[in-house]
């Protein structure tokens, strides 16, 4: 049999093996790489099983793809494909000291801004909230008992018919440049998707705004 006849068989083995084993690697990124380390015999060992005599021999074969392939050597535990979009996950906070007057004025009627202005129910705002009902039911018991509450507590009286007015930024910008852009219109919250639109959200919201992305130039 021919030297590279059985070297193609090794590799073509070593390859399948690998395939079989880590079906939810990245594969596109990680195969040469990965069949490299393989054909080497530097990534054998399984740190799941207490045995790590080869990681630092496999690290420094990966090098740079360490972090992307590990799992595709079982080095590390699988990535999470599945996991949500980053259209799915944002940060927010409470800017301290919002102008409402400014707010208001700069989103009453047409705008020819490079934002995108959008109310809807106060109501609607509240579906997206985790406790909903909780929060309704300790809403309830509260006005019930005729207590006094600061008027920016969520748990607050509020009218079912109010409309929570955010402001959508057409461009993409760092976390940063966000918060400073909804302090510069008077904001009383904004929202920062991990796709980097950001939402300014105005003072009649009682939640943080709108989980969904509409910012004309950042939706991926």
């Amino acid at each position: 049999m021919r030297p590279w006849y059985t070297f193609l068989s090794v590799v073509a083995v070593l390859v399948f093996s690998w395939a079989s084993l880590t079906s939810g690697c990245n594969k596109a990124l990680c195969a040469s790489d990965v069949s490299k380390c393989l054909i080497q015999e530097l990534c054998q060992c399984r740190p799941i099983d207490g045995n790590c005599s080869c990681c630092k021999e496999c690290m420094l074969c990966l090098g740079t793809l360490w972090d992307e392939c590990c799992d595709c050597v079982g080095m590390c535990n699988p990535k999470n494909y599945s996991d949500t979009p980053p259209t799915s996950k944002s940060t927010v906070e409470d800017l301290h000291e919002p102008i409402p007057s400014l707010f208001r004025a700069l989103t009453e009627g047409e705008t020819q801004l490079n934002w995108n202005i959008v109310s809807f129910p106060i109501a609607e705002e509240l579906s997206y909230h985790e406790n909903l009902v909780s929060f309704l039911e300790s809403n309830a018991q509260l006005q019930q008992q005729n207590k006094s509450l600061p008027s920016n507590s969520i748990f607050a009286p509020f009218d079912k018919e109010n409309m929570c007015t955010v402001v959508y930024f057409d461009d993409c910008m760092s976390i940063h440049q966000c918060k400073v852009s909804c302090e510069s219109m008077g904001a009383s919250k904004y929202r920062w998707f991990h796709n980097a639109c950001c939402e300014c959200i105005g003072p009649e919201c009682i939640d943080y705004g709108s989980k969904t992305v509409k910012c004309l130039n950042c939706m991926f």
